[in-house]
């Protein structure tokens, strides 16, 4: 069965995790008004094993938990899964049949082959029948497949049509670098590309979402789009930016500096 995204009148604006591995970090972004957490396990240091307490006390305050794996080869495409996650992002699907391999693993037959767990977290580990198990947890799964490169954006229509998707997710920065405009946004191609990408979503049914969008770029890329997720900063950000505003705010307090008189 194919989970569907989330229909919402407004994004749902996701925090991302990549140092922090602590179960603090769900009241923090729930507290923050954010939507959701998405522990970055591509990039950060976060283990499997601080994922499963994230993922637990996520559950326990009806908060999402989205994880990002390394990506379509990655060995715990189904693990994240098992540990509580309400969904998995996939950097770098290049191709089709990397989406298809993702549906086979993240998803349970017929769709897929993943198999079938003991208890799950996301059921609140009760010892349900494993066809009630399949039944309860697979619509509640998330598959977010990020394009981020001209060969996901050359067969994009192709990867959206791979059934067990819910979202197309784009990787800004890596996409504009791999299109040959690093740093480079606001690009005409890279803005072209985010249009293809979204509409290839649309003709599938399927959500689109944005990673690493400045918030000036946030309507034009991404709300034009009509995304339906963004996600907006990571907590290593928010933690320097406060700090450097902070320190600024405390030493323009401090009275100034005055030469010393001449002798």
């Amino acid at each position: 069965m194919t989970a569907t995204f989330p229909s919402t009148p407004v994004p749902r604006i996701g925090l991302a995790a990549c140092v922090v591995g602590l179960p603090e970090m769900i009241p923090v972004a729930k507290g923050a008004g954010y939507d959701l957490l998405l522990v970055d396990m591509e990039h950060g240091r976060i283990s499997i094993d601080a994922l499963a307490g994230i993922c637990v006390t996520g559950l326990a305050a009806d908060f999402p938990v989205l994880a990002r794996v390394t990506g379509p080869g990655s060995p715990d495409l189904a693990r994240v899964l098992d540990c509580g996650a309400t969904g998995v992002i996939i950097p770098h699907v290049d191709s089709a049949d990397q989406a298809r391999a993702i549906v086979a693993a993240c998803r349970f037959a017929p769709l897929g082959n993943r198999a079938i767990p003991g208890p799950l977290a996301i059921l609140s580990f009760e010892p349900v029948p494993p066809a009630q198990l399949i039944a309860a947890s697979e619509d509640r799964v998330e598959l977010h497949a990020m394009v981020e490169s001209r060969a996901g954006l050359d067969a994009v229509a192709e990867i959206a049509a791979v059934p067990g998707l819910t979202a197309l997710v784009i990787g800004a920065n890596d996409l504009a670098s791999d299109l040959g405009h690093t740093g480079q946004l606001d690009h005409p191609e890279v803005r072209s590309a985010f249009a293809t990408i979204a509409a290839a979503a649309r003709s599938q049914g399927l959500g689109f979402g944005v990673m690493g969008l400045p918030p000036a770029l946030i309507p034009g890329h991404a709300v034009a789009n009509g995304a339906t997720l963004i996600v907006a900063t990571n907590e290593i950000n928010l933690v320097v930016d406060g700090a450097r505003a902070t320190l600024g705010a405390v030493r323009a307090q401090l009275p100034v500096s005055q030469p010393a008189a001449p002798a």
